[in-house]
């Protein structure tokens, strides 16, 4: 073989890897995991999304940030150690999101996607998606205020077992977490939801 048809033989190659790499979004401008920023009253909260993982929880948070279907938004809910008499299975979270009106910006449920699934555990700061019955999680979020295996695959605080969907971490802003749930509230609903004000994915 000359060394004019080995060049060609390599340049073909080449291009076949490269256009395979294009076509499996290898080359992407989306980066693969994405960071949003919540500009909340209380401040800040940037959060890493995983999509690779959890690609159906995270692709929904996505296009709820894109789509602006957030412009509306709050956190109402706090879970403190001290609000839960009714529990036996103890969890601290904050959970924010469109609320519980009937609204045009909420969009169809997605599926349950499990941290047995996805690999991604309910750690310090991780945000997942809440949810009543399997199947019916859509613009509802939560942050997790310190490691809660409860809400995990298997976990007891949901008793069906099936746990809830996380899908990304706070990388700044914990400090802003853990103001908006010492906030007061009433059966740890807040009694001034604290509002939030855009979000955005960040460049």
């Amino acid at each position: 073989m000359t060394k004019t048809r080995i060049l060609l033989l390599a340049i073909l190659v080449a291009g076949t890897v490269l256009c395979t790499a294009c076509s499996q979004g290898v080359l992407s401008d989306q980066p693969t995991q994405p960071k949003v920023l919540m500009q909340t009253e209380l401040g800040n909260i940037v959060l890493e999304l995983y999509p690779l993982q959890a690609p159906l929880s995270a692709n929904n948070f996505l296009r709820y940030v894109d789509e602006e279907r957030y412009k509306e938004a709050s956190f109402y809910r706090v879970v403190r150690m001290d609000n839960q008499p009714n529990n036996d299975i103890l969890i601290e979270v904050i959970q924010g999101g469109i609320g519980f009106v009937e609204s045009d910006l909420r969009l169809p449920s997605i599926q349950h996607e499990t941290t047995e699934a996805t690999g991604l555990l309910h750690k310090a700061g991780t945000i997942s998606m809440a949810r009543a019955e399997v199947g019916t999680a859509d613009s509802e979020i939560f942050i997790c205020i310190g490691n809660q295996p409860e809400l995990d695959f298997g976990g007891q605080r949901n008793p069906d077992g099936q746990g809830f969907a996380a899908f990304g971490q706070v990388i700044e802003g914990m400090d802003v977490v853990k103001a908006i749930q010492s906030q007061a509230d009433e059966g740890q609903m807040l009694i001034d939801p604290i509002k939030i004000l855009a979000v955005k994915r960040l460049k």
